[in-house]
C-alpha cells in the first residue's frame, strides 16, 4: 500500500512508537521560538504556526503546550485521528488537506518535519507548496524544514542488513522493521518499508522521496519568495556536509 505507514491504522501505531520526542524536535521547537512576532492577537510568547504534513501530532501537541496557536495540517486521515486522541489535542487546530487549504497571512510560523519536504517529488508540485507556503505567512514569517542531504547518500544503508532493527509497542509487542531501496533515478528514491509484527502478519508501505541539494532548495525558496536565514548540517546546528547527513533551512518571508 502507498504510503501505508501514515494511513494504516495498524502501521500508524508502529510509526508513533518508533518515533518519540527527540533532538529533531528540540530543532523546530527553537526554531519557531526563534520568530519574531508579527502581527495578530498573540497569546503571551506565543506564534500562530503551522504544522504541514503534522502526522500523528507529537509536534504540534508540544508546540500548543509551550503556549503556540497551532495548526496540523495532514491529508492523512489515520494519521490525525491518532493525533485527535492524544492528550493535549484539543490544543491544536486539525485539518485534513495539503497546503492549498491554509489561509492567507493567516500564520507566523510554518514548519515541514520528519522529512515531509521529501515527499512533493514532482517540481511542480513543490513549487505550488512553497508559494502556498508563501501566502500562508505573515510578512517576516518564518519557515523551517528538514530535507536529507544527497551528498550523503543515506538511501545507500536502506537495506535489510542496516536498516533492520526492532519497534517495542506500548503493549510490549515486538515489531521487526527494515526497508528496501527499489529504484533511484535522478534524485527520487523508491523505497518499502517492511513490518513484521508479533502475529506473523506482515505490512508494506510504499515511497518515493526527492533528494534536492542544497542549491536546488534554495533556487527553490528564491523563486517562491523567501529569504533563507540559515541551512545546517546536522541538529546541533553544524555546517552542511555534518555526520547528520541534514539540510534543515530556515527562511523567512519578504517584509
Amino acid at each position: 500500500m502507498r504510503e501505508a505507514e501514515f494511513n494504516h491504522p495498524r502501521l500508524v501505531e508502529v510509526y508513533d512508537a518508533e518515533c518519540p520526542w527527540s533532538r529533531e524536535d528540540d530543532f523546530f521547537v527553537s526554531a519557531v521560538s526563534a520568530a519574531e512576532e508579527s502581527g495578530g492577537e498573540l497569546a503571551p510568547g506565543g506564534r500562530r504556526v503551522v504544522d504541514l504534513g503534522c502526522g500523528t501530532g507529537r509536534l504540534a501537541i508540544g508546540l500548543a503546550r509551550l503556549g503556540h496557536r497551532v495548526t496540523g495540517v495532514d491529508p492523512a486521515a489515520a494519521s490525525l485521528r491518532r493525533a485527535r486522541g492524544k492528550a493535549g489535542a484539543e490544543r491544536v487546530t486539525w485539518i485534513e488537506g495539503t497546503s492549498p487549504v491554509l489561509g492567507d497571512s493567516a500564520y507566523d510560523v510554518a514548519v515541514m518535519t520528519s522529512h515531509v519536504a521529501q515527499f512533493f517529488v514532482e517540481e511542480d508540485e513543490w513549487r505550488r507548496t512553497l508559494s502556498d507556503l508563501r501566502r500562508a505567512l505573515v510578512p517576516g514569517g518564518r519557515l523551517a524544514f528538514d530535507s536529507r542531504d544527497p551528498d550523503a547518500r543515506g538511501w545507500e544503508r536502506w537495506n535489510p542488513i542496516d536498516s533492520r532493527h526492532r519497534i517495542t509497542m506500548p503493549d510490549g509487542s515486538v515489531v521487526d522493521a527494515w526497508t528496501e531501496v527499489t529504484s533511484v533515478d535522478d534524485g527520487a528514491v523508491d523505497f518499502t518499508h517492511h513490518c513484521t509484527f508479533h502475529d506473523g502478519e506482515e505490512l508494506l508501505s510504499t515511497a518515493t522521496l526527492r533528494f534536492r541539494s542544497e542549491q536546488a532548495i534554495r533556487s527553490a525558496l528564491d523563486a517562491a519568495g523567501f529569504v533563507v536565514e540559515d541551512i545546517y548540517g546536522g541538529w546541533n546546528r553544524e555546517s552542511v556536509g555534518a555526520s547528520d547527513g541534514e539540510l534543515l533551512v530556515i527562511a523567512h518571508t519578504d517584509r
